[in-house]
């Protein structure tokens, strides 16, 4: 039996996101990944992982790219420019987490969400990506964008179907939402680039374009991409008149909690696409797909893969249940292996496959492109109150 390849691999973060590529490099099995180590800037919060996850804590993040084949970008999206530049310069490959870039302001300390002009946001996000794909074409190192909707076991049975089909995918539905995120940097947009379209929208955003590229390779040879957008955006839970009840977070200061957007692909079919803060009861994601040959829904979280039904919330205090739910009483649509449905250990198998063993690359900067140009011609679009709006070709 041939010796699998040894991939290194260093990551860049010592957060929340590190920690769960931590644990999915750990179910990786088509290489042999050997984790070298990690660097963050923020020294106490390096200690800490690199100690809970016994690597090395590296001094520098040269020092890193140097003794790595693969970086695991875990960073904040507003340093996902510089850093991969950085990277790709040193011709490895680099695993970015979702967004890919966006525009955070550029470091004005009175920024606000509210009151910047969306055209400009559009072209800051819009050359930041060509930054990123013009240090990709020079370098020998990819991208590989790390978005789990891509490699979540529904979304890619449903590649098949479409590939073994010849379907053509007339209408896309997707959503995720939930109750609000954990993170406080979430809801400043000089941080995260964004609200619930970029934040939460991008996840079901990636997979019907993504689609819509698997479809058009099969039946022209190239991807089908999006054209046009049209998108309102609103801040709920910011209103004067509303009622915090508590089961909502509501501590945004200048981003939108609620998108709803209708992109239109060059031939003509459709895709609408809903993202918010405003969903109790765990995170609701799910993408369906009307062809004109078969129809799916791909449910990611909830599902029925197993439901219990507990009498007394306190009988699973230490029983986890489902990301999100307000509550471990009456019935539950428990997930037996949320990182499992949700893709995370299958996008780190298929990058570190396509790493030692030179496999497609399902989720590349093309496809993460195409979704950075639509949300923020869709920021642009809700600007002006919904108006159809050109997205841009990379």
């Amino acid at each position: 039996m041939t010796e699998k390849k040894v991939i290194r691999a260093g990551i860049v973060g010592s957060g929340f996101a590190a920690r769960f590529h931590f644990e999915a490099i750990q179910r990786v099995y088509g290489a042999k990944v050997e984790i070298t180590g990690a660097y963050s800037r923020t020294s106490a919060n390096l200690k800490k992982f690199s100690s809970e996850k016994n690597v090395k804590a590296y001094g520098s993040l040269q020092e890193l790219i140097a003794a790595s084949d693969v970086l695991h970008l875990c960073t904040p999206p507003v340093t996902h420019e510089p850093l991969a530049v950085k990277i790709l310069q040193q011709g490895k490959d680099v695993i970015i987490e979702k967004p890919l870039t966006g525009y955070f302001g550029n470091d004005v300390e009175e920024f606000s969400g509210d009151n910047f002009s969306r055209k400009e946001g559009l072209n800051h996000a819009l050359q930041s990506i060509k930054n990123i794909l013009k240090a990709e074409e020079k370098s020998k190192g990819r991208i590989m964008y790390a978005e789990n909707w891509v490699y979540a076991p529904a979304i890619q049975k449903e590649r098949e179907v479409i590939e073994k089909t010849n379907a053509q995918i007339l209408w896309i539905q997707a959503q995720q939402s939930h109750s609000g995120s954990h993170s406080l940097d979430y809801g400043k947009w000089k941080l995260s680039g964004g609200g619930s379209l970029m934040g939460k929208g991008c996840h079901p955003l990636t997979g019907a374009i993504y689609l819509k590229h698997v479809e058009g390779k099969v039946r022209n040879g190239r991807p089908i991409r999006p054209k046009y957008v049209s998108c309102r955006t609103h801040a709920i839970t910011r209103m004067s008149n509303f009622e915090n009840e508590l089961h909502l977070r509501d501590s945004y200061t200048d981003v939108e909690d609620y998108a709803t957007t209708h992109v239109i692909f060059e031939d003509g079919t459709v895709a609408d696409i809903v993202a918010s803060e405003l969903l109790q009861g765990g995170v609701k994601n799910y993408l369906e797909v009307h062809a004109n040959n078969h129809r799916t829904v791909c449910n990611l979280t909830p599902n029925n893969a197993m439901q219990t039904y507990n009498p007394v919330n306190s009988n699973f205090d230490d029983i986890y249940v489902v990301e999100k739910t307000g509550t471990k009483q009456g019935w539950s649509n428990i997930s037996p292996d949320e990182a499992w449905f949700n893709g995370y250990q299958h996008e780190m198998e298929a990058f570190y496959r396509t790493a030692a063993l030179g496999e497609k690359l399902e989720s590349d900067s093309k496809l993460a492109a195409d979704v950075i140009a639509t949300i923020y011609a869709a920021y642009l679009s809700a600007e002006q109150k919904g108006t159809e709006t050109e997205i841009p070709s990379i």
